[in-house]
């Protein structure tokens, strides 16, 4: 092929390829293209395959020209981009060139490469092991959070206490105007509970029904409602009725409602027990993969392709919106932009990249028995697990979320090998207080 190319250095990640193609090879390959057309065109006015080439040429020819170009262009580029051993991130552009050698057309491909990652010692690091167990009392405490979630209310004659649940009307005002969201009927508060603002259940301890109370409400600066947040609302309530939490009994009905048929209390204790280690296997998990990722991310060396940034701005971005679609919110008039994605999308790209370099240096790819132990552990949950591993084995795709958690696994165990590991003990009811108190 009569071509040329020569390569520059824009930046740190960004090249420009410059080619130059023959005018007669483009003519060349268009002119066997004409001729294998004229063969079999039909035209009003001619035979089949009797049609002249010049008429042939000109209803074809243009379109012929485009196609043979741009098919030797995107030749000429991966030729090219095979020779110098380039690894092109994203698609490149390509631009025109002015004022080229005579016969020749010359053009332009600018692109990024990806970019070579290094990541330093880090056997100064260190990561702290949780070391826990699911007891006893994290099994009866965990059968308490499902009576309270089976828990059912009881009108009472008497003051409302911590744990009842109080049926109230209310109106709020700021500066003497109602404002959105300050007034509701025959609502729901459970006293202790926490989900109202302090004010709010300070004036409901203590009242009965029939009772009114009136005192004034400072919602906080950060308060997710910003048209209140900062100010000071006057509230009167009323209170219709005061009612008792009652909570199921832990018997052979209690059982069944989790799934053991024969209602034996013994095995529910069981169940709830695998389950419970299941959940911390996943919360140590995930405290040695925050810890491992950190140090990754503090001691590896990059540059970051812009041009991988955008493409996951975008995505996120259009998932974003499909998302609010989904919800029911109107995308029309969104504030909504790809450039509020970009430390996201930065994040996602950088570590994305450390991590490939971490796998194919170190040999770290998922192996099929992991994924397939993984796909086993999340069956268990299932009532038919062989069938819901079967599911998952007919279609490649199921399985590409457990080969990422394998490869994932083997990165955190790697980097585990390579920093200080300190064992710490600690508590199962310690562990997920910790990670629930994370933003």
């Amino acid at each position: 092929m009569s071509t040329q190319s020569t390569l520059e250095t824009l930046g740190t990640l960004e090249r420009r390829l410059n080619m130059a193609v023959a005018v007669t090879q483009i003519e060349g390959e268009v002119q066997k293209r004409l001729q294998k057309i004229v063969r079999t065109a039909k035209m009003p006015g001619f035979r089949p395959g009797k049609v002249p080439l010049k008429i042939v040429a000109q209803q074809y020819g243009a379109q012929l020209q485009n196609e043979v170009f741009g098919e030797t262009v995107e030749q000429v580029f991966s030729e090219a981009v095979r020779a110098q051993n380039l690894k092109i991130a994203g698609q490149p552009r390509f631009e025109p060139k002015q004022g080229g050698a005579a016969g020749q057309i010359e053009i332009s491909a600018v692109f990024e490469v990806y970019p070579e990652v290094s990541v330093k010692d880090f056997s100064a690091a260190t990561i702290e092991r949780p070391v826990a167990e699911v007891t006893a009392e994290d099994v009866a405490r965990t059968i308490e959070i499902l009576r309270k979630q089976r828990v059912r209310y009881e009108p009472v004659e008497r003051k409302a206490a911590s744990g009842d649940q109080v049926i109230v009307d209310f109106t709020g005002t700021i500066e003497g105007v109602e404002f959105p969201g300050g007034q509701a009927r025959d609502f729901p508060i459970v006293l202790g509970e926490g989900r109202m603002l302090p004010e709010f259940e300070a004036a409901l301890d203590g009242a009965g029904k029939g009772e009114s109370k009136s005192f004034a409400l400072n919602f906080p600066p950060d308060y997710h409602g910003a048209e209140v947040a900062g100010k000071t609302a006057q509230f009167v309530l009323s209170v219709k009725e005061v009612a008792a939490a009652i909570l199921p009994e832990v018997d052979a009905e209690f059982a069944r409602a989790f799934g053991i048929a024969d209602g034996d209390l013994a095995r529910l204790d069981e169940e709830i027990g695998a389950n419970l280690r299941l959940e911390l296997k996943r919360r140590v998990r995930a405290r040695l993969r925050e810890q491992a990722m950190q140090i990754l991310r503090e001691h590896a060396e990059l540059a970051i392709p812009r041009v991988l940034v955008e493409m996951e701005m975008a995505r996120l971005y259009r998932g974003a919106l499909e998302d609010m679609k989904n919800r029911g919110v109107n995308t029309e008039n969104s504030q909504l932009s790809p450039d509020l994605f970009r430390p996201t999308a930065e994040e996602r790209v950088r570590m994305g990249l450390v991590l490939a370099e971490v796998v194919n240096r170190h040999g770290l790819e998922a192996r099929p028995e992991q994924v397939r132990a993984l796909v086993n552990e999340a069956a268990q949950s299932y009532e038919f697990p062989d069938e819901v591993v079967t599911w998952h084995y007919q279609n490649r795709e199921r399985l590409q979320e457990f080969e990422a958690q394998a490869m994932e696994d083997n990165v955190i165990d790697w980097t585990l090998t390579q920093a200080k590991v300190q064992d710490k003990a600690i508590s199962f009811k310690e562990l997920t207080e910790a990670e629930g108190a994370k933003p």
